[in-house]
């Protein structure tokens, strides 16, 4: 995986491989896992941390979470995203610093500025006390040399919806109320204490246990591995490891957009603006944070990903289904309260990696061609997919879609704006396609590869797709024997239906 974090990317993958080959090979103990956090840390020297007694309550930390746990048994969190508190604490506590670039000049305007007494004349340079320090900015504003600066640190930075603090020791803290598990935070952390809890353990246990455990690999999933390896050899692979077979989610995508064009041509004769149903960052993001929009203007369809898996279990109730893709807020999409019947595990790109190194499973090109997705379904990875594929299964449907006015937001940043205009009756538009991750799925936090790497690849796989249609193809599955609706309720108006 090509991150800015490629240190602790490493870490994390020899971590979590270890313990699914102690998973694979039917000794995951205590014992086991002890052994671990010493072949990580073994001493006397520490390798990453100041001693190591801190490195190796880091690990086992990690390890927690590699194996679903919070990171601290004694601070339980049903939060799939959390923090490793042993790990945080070196960043800088202070917002506002004074650079050399200070003159220490004669005005002053910086003291002047604060009302709270923050900032004092040190030998050469201003200085600015933290513990008074509130952060408003002003001495920023004042200085004429532009000598104060505003370090914001990472994981907050980086959090769309204002979801960190930090306690009174400085580490960081998640508000589970306005978390959308988005999982941006993650690889924004330069000490790595922030992850997602990780299911890979589970899923093996699943395999081992004799069940019936499918994959169903994300629409992002094209172009991860290169423009050899095609959602066939990924299935090949997988098969290979005990997954009993993999199902492509753009399928669910197809599946998602005949039903969401329903919604969407019923609320243009309304006059009311409809948003996707695809991200559940952005589901999580309206249903925090702009309540009255989830329950007014959200698609009541479900995700691709679960549209995917209840299609699996309608055909056979005891399976297990693993979603595989970029995505963390997917985990939190499968345990989901809100959501009838989703998936059972999600895992990253980077989790089934590790399951298959365990193996010495490689992942290698196949003859093999696999489809069952529409191209449309396919783009749902890409800004603007899911938009277009709702578009086309309206005229599929005989709609006129001239005159539609699409807003397609991709980026926490974008999303937050364009829902806050909605809010305030300001937005424009028919339709509303969000997606918390620039780009869209294939954006991810959890990409396997860069973005401008998976493009170009995914550029080459894709044009071997079949142009099929989009209904034509949900002709070939059983619709009518599972719900698409969140409630998992089987009310409401199919795209088949001749008297629709």
């Amino acid at each position: 995986m090509v991150t800015n974090d490629k240190g602790i990317v490493e870490l994390k993958h020899f971590i979590l491989r270890e313990l699914c080959r102690m998973a694979w090979e039917d000794r995951l103990t205590p014992e086991g896992t002890e052994q671990l956090i010493y072949e990580v840390s073994p001493g006397p020297k520490a390798q990453y941390r100041c001693c190591v007694y801190k490195e190796r309550e880091i690990v086992r930390g990690r390890i927690r979470l590699a194996m679903g746990q919070a990171p601290e048994p004694n601070h339980p969190t049903k939060n799939v995203v959390a923090v490793i508190p042993a790990a945080c604490d070196d960043c800088p506590l202070q917002d506002y610093f004074v650079t050399d670039i200070c003159r220490f000049c004669l005005g002053k305007a910086c003291l002047n500025s604060c009302k709270f007494g923050a900032i004092t004349p040190g030998d050469s340079k201003m200085r600015i006390d933290s513990n008074r320090c509130k952060s408003c900015g002003m001495c920023a504003k004042a200085c004429p040399y532009g000598a104060i600066i505003h370090q914001e640190r990472p994981c907050k930075k980086a959090c769309p919806v204002g979801a960190i603090s930090y306690d009174e020791a400085g580490v960081c803290q998640i508000d589970e109320s306005k978390c959308i598990h988005c999982g941006h935070c993650i690889h924004n952390c330069p000490f790595g204490a922030i992850g997602s809890k990780i299911y890979a353990v589970d899923v093996i246990k699943a395999i081992l246990a004799g069940k019936r455990v499918i994959a169903m690999c994300a629409p992002a999933t094209e172009g991860q591995f290169g423009k050899d390896i095609t959602m066939g050899a990924i299935r090949a692979a997988l098969q290979k490891a005990g997954f009993a077979d993999m199902v492509e989610v753009g399928l669910g995508g197809d599946m998602t957009a005949a039903y969401e064009a329903l919604e969407w041509i019923e609320a243009r004769k309304e006059g009311k603006t409809m948003t996707t149903s695809c991200c559940p960052a952005f589901i999580s993001m309206l249903r925090h944070h702009f309540p009255k929009l989830y329950e007014q203007n959200k698609s009541t369809t479900v995700s691709p990903m679960v549209a995917v898996s209840r299609y699996l279990k309608s055909r056979d109730p005891d399976c297990v289904t693993v979603f595989i893709g970029p995505c963390i807020a997917k985990k939190g999409e499968t345990q989901n309260e809100y959501i009838k019947d989703s998936a059972d595990f999600a895992l990253t790109y980077g989790e089934i990696v590790a399951m298959l190194d365990a193996k010495d499973i490689a992942i290698e090109p196949v003859a093999e061609d696999y489809q069952e997705s529409s191209i449309f379904g396919k783009r749902f990875a890409g800004s603007g997919g899911v938009a277009n594929a709702v578009m086309e299964v309206m005229q599929e449907l005989g709609e006129d879609t001239s005159g539609i006015r699409l807003m397609t937001c991709a980026g926490g940043d974008e999303c937050r704006k364009a829902m806050t205009l909605l809010k305030m009756g300001r937005l424009d538009t028919d339709f509303v396609e969000g997606m918390i991750c620039p780009g869209g799925c294939v954006g991810g936090p959890s990409k396997h590869q860069a973005e401008s790497f998976v493009l170009k690849a995914r550029g080459e796989l894709l044009k071997k797709a079949d142009d099929r249609k989009i209904l034509e193809n949900l002709k070939n599955y059983p619709m009518d024997q599972f719900s698409m609706r969140r409630d998992g309720s089987m009310e409401g108006p199919s795209p088949f239906d001749e008297k629709r």
